[in-house]
């Protein structure tokens, strides 16, 4: 990586250029550069293959450059101008051929998390961790400050809603331009999965649980203490016995704990197949979207917002409007008398609480369908994602696994689906490997009845959600050929 200091010119005369611009971390880098008046040059491989033309518009219609990522980016600045630095994730190789052009250019080749670290310091910011939540909870803080009238900017994974509706990608906004913006809040999602949460200093740090995910859970802890030495001002901690060792003179939230002391808990608790109700401080809080988890979510939003002055009665309207973060349980529609629902679930907590909340929605079954991403992490996840479906889905239950869903790279290719739902049916479920997942659609509409929920989880796949809406056309044309 490359010592290159954002800092060190004005934001409006520097040209940054991000490669994999249409990642959910990097888009949001890209359009924060060029929400504060900065020349900005992109490039995907997907956009050369003529995908994810939704986001490449919404990129363009901010005044970022798309380049196809054969290393012309060095020219797009015109006679004379030098790009000041690339910006790379961490799945960006050295193959790629944008990082050839930048090494024989002498560009500066910074990772991501690099220039996240320069807008964490640059702001009053809130920094959010965790292995489950993260999106959905910066997307909550972030509404809420934006509904109490504090202004507020976002970086974050996940798309909020909120945003889309008013034409953006969603998961990046700033209210201003980035230079002397001290006072203002910035809400950022800090991820523990590739170690870049270490180079965080926000003013708030808000941990808000432990669990397997793409590290062990010891490794993921070390992270954690380095975060909160980082923190500057308040420190805030879910109230989960594996983050002990961080609630020590930190603000702790819980829901209905049990003989602890707390300082922010959620009582009073209702679940409800739409959303929940709960108090905090004797006020009266209604949540729109569903399960528990997210009630945590909302009760951690509400400890960050009160260490950032909001008043809790403020709160109640814009937690009352939320409207979630893309895929997040989402929604996407019915037919033949079967939800379909549409979710990021992807680690052992994240699916728990997905089958938690499906079966809160109906009295029927839930068909599940998980498609894992990456050989790595399922080989890595392997042993918990089998107990976690075996504990969480009931006999009725049906889970589909479609094959491992790969992005490219160089990566051993020597883990399947199959050996997972094998293990998960010698425990007693009914699981099916479908290698295509084309074919899952029609299975699962076939195999469907009226008040089943259709549940599909997987991360990193942007055409999940249309196959969520392939899922809908099939169960209508079943409908109607029966």
């Amino acid at each position: 990586m490359s010592s290159f200091d954002p800092t060190s010119k004005p934001t409006d005369k520097t040209w940054l250029h991000f490669a994999g611009v249409a990642g959910s971390g990097m888009s949001a880098l890209a359009q924060f550069h060029a929400f504060g008046g900065g020349f900005t040059t992109g490039s995907d491989r997907s956009f050369d293959e003529g995908g994810r033309q939704d986001i490449r518009r919404r990129l363009e219609g901010l005044g970022v450059v798309i380049v196809p990522q054969d290393g012309s980016f060095v020219t797009a600045g015109g006679t004379g101008r030098q790009c000041d630095a690339m910006i790379v994730s961490t799945a960006v190789e050295e193959s790629v051929p944008d990082v050839r052009a930048a090494r024989q250019s002498d560009i500066p080749i910074l990772h991501r998390s690099e220039l996240l670290a320069h807008y964490v310091s640059s702001h009053r910011t809130i920094a959010i961790t965790g292995t489950s939540g993260k999106s959905t909870t910066t997307a909550m803080v972030y509404s809420v400050l934006r509904g109490c009238g504090r202004n507020p900017a976002l970086l974050t994974g996940g798309a909020v809603s909120e945003l889309m509706a008013e034409g953006h990608i969603g998961n990046a906004f700033s209210p201003c331009s980035m230079d002397g913006t001290q006072d203002t809040l910035l809400v950022i999602e800090a991820d523990e999965s590739d170690g870049s949460v270490v180079r965080y200093h926000p003013w708030t740090g808000v941990v808000l649980n432990l669990g397997l995910d793409h590290k062990q859970p010891e490794e993921i802890m070390a992270m954690f203490r380095t975060f909160k030495s980082n923190t500057s001002g308040p420190f805030i901690v879910g109230s989960q016995d594996a983050l002990a060792e961080l609630q020590n003179e930190a603000v702790v939230f819980a829901v209905q704990p049990a003989g602890k002391s707390m300082n922010v808990v959620a009582e009073n608790v209702e679940l409800k197949p739409d959303g929940s109700t709960f108090s905090i401080g004797g006020v009266k809080f209604n949540l729109p979207v569903p399960g528990r988890h997210n009630v945590e979510n909302a009760t951690a939003t509400i400890a960050a917002c009160l260490e950032a002055g909001v008043e809790l009665k403020e709160m109640v309207n814009p937690l009352a409007s939320f409207r979630g973060v893309q895929r997040r349980f989402q929604w996407v529609g019915k037919a033949a008398g079967v939800d379909v629902i549409d979710d990021f679930a992807h680690n052992p907590d994240k699916i728990e609480a997905a089958l938690a909340t499906a079966r809160q929605r109906t009295e029927g079954r839930v068909l599940a369908v998980f498609q894992p991403h990456g050989f790595g992490p399922t080989r890595f996840l392997k042993d918990a994602l089998i107990t976690t479906f075996s504990t969480h889905l009931r006999v009725q239950d049906i889970l589909w696994m479609p094959e491992i869903f790969f992005a490219g790279g160089t990566v051993a290719r020597d883990i399947s689906a199959g050996d997972l739902t094998a293990a998960v049916v010698q425990n007693g479920r009914d699981a099916r490997f479908a290698p295509q997942r084309e074919d899952i659609a029609g299975l699962l509409a076939h195999e469907a009845q009226p008040g089943d929920v259709i549940l599909v989880m997987g991360a990193r796949d942007p055409s999940l959600t249309g196959f969520c809406k392939e899922i809908i056309i099939a169960l209508e044309k079943e409908k109607e050929s029966s």
